[in-house]
């Protein structure tokens, strides 16, 4: 379930609470009477009249057609024997059924057979079918609903509405007739209810693979086993997620959208995307561009390079070994063990603070932050801003070659626009019984965990909004909301990413293709940036603008940004000079 209610999906058997003939519309067991067994309160659990007719069909036939079974006979077949078709078989049938009608009274074979009888979709009784079909409960349905309901034993899979409405539809026009005829109804309710057919609960006229909503469920199932370990096998499980609906579909249609249109021409074969709230709960997550042609869910089980957008965890560190965003370098060649890191589309700039390296994107300062800070220290870092796939601590980490997952990469953004709070991505608020007993609960975030300090976060959160604003990640911009974050591309534009946030919501993208092959020139301020605006306008629809917690960024000039690097090198040299300075 969402977070407001809906009904994402059903997976396994569905059984709902039993329900009693009194409970229940009386329209209801008279639409199963008129079309499965209209002699049901006369026979004494076998319809020998019935039998014969079908046996005289069948032989006219020369095959099986119709089966002559009672519902008394259908509920023995349904408790007790298997689906095998043999005359030995139909005696076993004839012979339990009798027994059974010595045993029980016809009203409580009839409420046996309706909170046992399988109709499609792995539903088991009219309380399982009701919410299944109609998000609604049995004793609220109406006689079209019911008569749509009295036309699944036939061929319950067949028939599924979800499957094949249209079929299920024009035998439940043959049920209201059949009751006209057996005097359950009159003229007026058959025409009126033949002329209004039944329809399905809004988001389940298809299953929720079809939705956008199989991976998500996936990854709430997953967790939830993990959360319950040995007990999670137990039946009947209702999960309540995080997910918001509304931003679900507007994610889903933002990943489709954009690569619809632009992703052929671009080789981008695939994309995800996940959207958590400030206190970690996700509420969207799109882990491809169709379920039912993929399972596998990139936003929580890919491990793919993040490229640039891992140099904020890069520049965190260095933030902690005495650096700033005013700090100097050299951009130029550089030579690390061996490795001697280049700029996207070449060229170096100079003296340049690590404020516009990483607006711009520039290579060789992340290199150098990042070795100064201490590469174990980057990797640790990670680690606490809530990277949880081991990192390498090589030189080539500071500039993303390192896999990480989608969420978590999110996650330690997060960090960034919470002030320094680590809050952990969840998916699972609650899990329940199906009677609605409360098995789990998440607990409480509170404020959350500090991973950084206030200051280093707020550091970072002005220098992010500085990509947005007029650095790499321009096409990420909200028009009437701060936005910060950063765009990252891997080698061969294998790789895209835009991971950012506003005060309400923080997001990042993925872009790229399952079988690691290059994308045409892509990178992350392109296609990710684009399906992240696309989310994120739709997100903030009527939401009242908030600032982030960190000043915006000053404007400046390159020319300023330039004396301002060097100034600050002065600066440093004489401090440098200091007695106790070490230098």
């Amino acid at each position: 379930m969402a977070d407001d209610g809906t009904v994402l999906g059903v997976r396994g058997p569905l059984y709902g609470r039993r329900v009693r003939l009194e409970e229940m519309p009386a329209h209801l067991p008279q639409a199963f009477l008129a079309i499965e067994d209209r002699r049901f309160f006369e026979h004494d659990g076998v319809d020998y009249r019935g039998l014969a007719r079908a046996f005289w069909v069948n032989v006219r036939a020369g095959r099986t057609v119709q089966g002559g079974s009672t519902l008394t006979m259908q509920l023995v077949k349904n408790l007790v024997l298997t689906p095998e078709r043999s005359l030995r078989r139909k005696i076993q049938e004839i012979r339990l059924a009798l027994a059974l009608e010595r045993a029980l009274s016809k009203q409580e074979i009839l409420e046996l057979y309706l909170n046992r009888v399988y109709l499609g979709e792995q539903a088991f009784g009219v309380e399982a079918a009701a919410r299944r079909y109609f998000n609604t409960t049995t004793s609220e349905l109406s006689l079209q609903e019911s008569a749509l309901l009295a036309a699944l034993p036939k061929a319950p899979t067949r028939l599924a509405p979800t499957e094949n409405m249209a079929e299920a539809l024009a035998r439940a026009r043959r049920v209201l007739s059949a009751m006209q005829e057996a005097g359950f109804i009159d003229p007026i309710a058959y025409l009126t209810a033949a002329s209004i057919p039944a329809e399905l609960a809004e988001g389940l006229i298809a299953p929720e693979e079809a939705q956008g909503w199989g991976h998500v469920f996936d990854a709430a199932q997953a967790e939830a086993l993990r959360i319950l370990g040995e007990n999670g096998g137990a039946p009947d499980l209702v999960i309540i997620t995080t997910i918001d609906p509304r931003l679900q579909r507007a994610a889903q249609l933002a990943v489709n959208g954009v690569l619809d249109e632009q992703g052929a021409a671009r080789r981008a074969g695939e994309g995800a995307l996940a959207a958590i709230a400030p206190d970690g709960a996700v509420r969207a997550l799109v882990g491809g561009r169709d379920y039912r042609a993929s399972q596998f869910n990139r936003a929580t089980q890919a491990r793919r390079q993040p490229g640039s957008a891992f140099k904020p965890i890069v520049y965190a560190a260095a933030f902690e070994a005495g650096m700033d965003p005013a700090s100097p370098f050299e951009d130029r060649a550089i030579d690390i063990e061996g490795w001697s890191p280049g700029n996207f589309g070449g060229g170096f700039r100079g003296r340049i603070t690590l404020a516009d390296a990483l607006k711009r994107s520039i290579n060789t300062v992340a290199a150098q932050a990042g070795v100064r800070a201490g590469l174990p220290n980057v990797t640790a870092m990670a680690g606490r801003l809530g990277v949880v796939t081991p990192l390498n601590p090589v030189p080539a980490v500071t500039l993303g070659s390192g896999e990480v997952r989608l969420l978590e990469l999110t996650g330690a953004y997060n960090v960034f626009a919470r002030d320094g709070r680590r809050f952990e991505p969840f998916l699972v608020r609650e899990i329940r019984s199906a009677r609605g007993e409360l098995i789990w609960q998440a607990p409480e975030t509170g404020s959350g965990e500090e991973a950084i300090s206030v200051e280093h976060a707020r550091w970072m959160s002005t220098m992010l909004q500085s990509v947005v604003i007029d650095g790499t990640g321009t096409r990420a911009r909200i028009p009437g909301h701060r936005a910060a974050g950063k765009t990252g591309t891997s080698q061969s534009s294998r790789d895209a990413w835009f991971v950012g946030y506003s005060a309400h919501l923080t997001a990042g993208v993925w872009v790229g293709n399952d079988d690691d092959s290059p994308m045409n020139n892509v990178t992350g301020g392109q296609l990710p940036a684009e399906i992240w605006r696309r989310f994120m306008v739709e997100a903030h629809t009527g939401v009242r603008p908030a600032p982030l917690s960190a000043p915006e960024p000053r404007q400046r000039s390159e020319r300023d940004e330039r004396l301002a690097a060097f100034y600050a090198s002065l600066s440093e040299r004489f401090d440098a000079m200091l007695p106790g300075s070490g230098g």
